[in-house]
């Protein structure tokens, strides 16, 4: 399969035609237009510090449908402690930054470039990006934060600064989607964390339709998800 390199056009080719490892295109910009005719296309971008944008559209795709979400006893038994205050859309700029700087093991560098950094915050500023943010003693300990159009959750990045407050802050996450009869958490790539919390692989097609099940289609100017 080609690799398509974009021009200043708002458009992309269609992400079936992405590289089996699921590089569809190199180039163009991070607007809020291109971003959100890009997530309702089923594509994302994902780059390295000095590299050309790069987007992806995998396939197969990892998802979690909320209602499916699996937790484990003893962090079930950690959420009742009490240990950590949850908050929704109280420190974007933050918990992006915390995604970007803390270190992750066996991981070297970040792909939040200060490009990324400044593209999501304008969204979260247009309503379009949210994060949700764990506390402890005052002190921002994890936190997750992505992009929602109609019943539609694209998660980017989650970190943690003490044990389990990442998973707390994800179950919160999960917990709110349910609420506002949310189809789908998209998790972009797969991970054992993420299937122990009830995520799956599914096809591109089939993510292309469980996102026109949540509103989302390309072409279409996005509503604001109610988050």
């Amino acid at each position: 399969m080609p690799i398509y390199r974009l021009s200043h056009q708002l458009s992309f080719p269609p992400s079936e035609h992405a590289e089996p490892a699921g590089l569809l295109a190199v180039g163009a910009d991070l607007s809020p237009k291109r971003l959100l005719l890009a997530y309702s296309s089923g594509i994302f971008p994902w780059y390295n510090e000095g590299e050309p944008i790069l987007w992806w559209s995998p396939d197969p795709r990892c998802v979690l449908l909320p209602e499916q979400l699996h937790v484990s006893q003893r962090l079930l038994r950690t959420i009742r402690q009490g240990r950590f205050r949850v908050t929704v859309n109280r420190a974007f700029r933050k918990v992006v930054t915390a995604c970007a700087t803390t270190p992750r093991h066996g991981h070297g560098g970040t792909w939040i470039t200060a490009e990324m950094l400044a593209a999501y915050v304008h969204l979260h500023r247009l309503g379009y990006a949210h994060s949700v943010e764990c506390w402890a003693d005052g002190e921002l300990a994890g936190g997750i934060y992505g992009v929602c159009l109609g019943r539609c959750f694209f998660g980017e990045s989650m970190f943690h600064r003490q044990t389990d407050a990442s998973k707390v802050a994800f179950v919160a996450l999960v917990e709110r989607l349910c609420e506002r009869d949310f189809v789908l958490l998209d998790c972009q790539q797969t991970t054992g964390h993420l299937l122990r919390f009830g995520a799956r692989d599914v096809t591109r097609r089939e993510f292309l339709r469980l996102m026109r099940v949540g509103g989302v289609m390309p072409g279409v100017e996005q509503e604001k998800g109610a988050f």
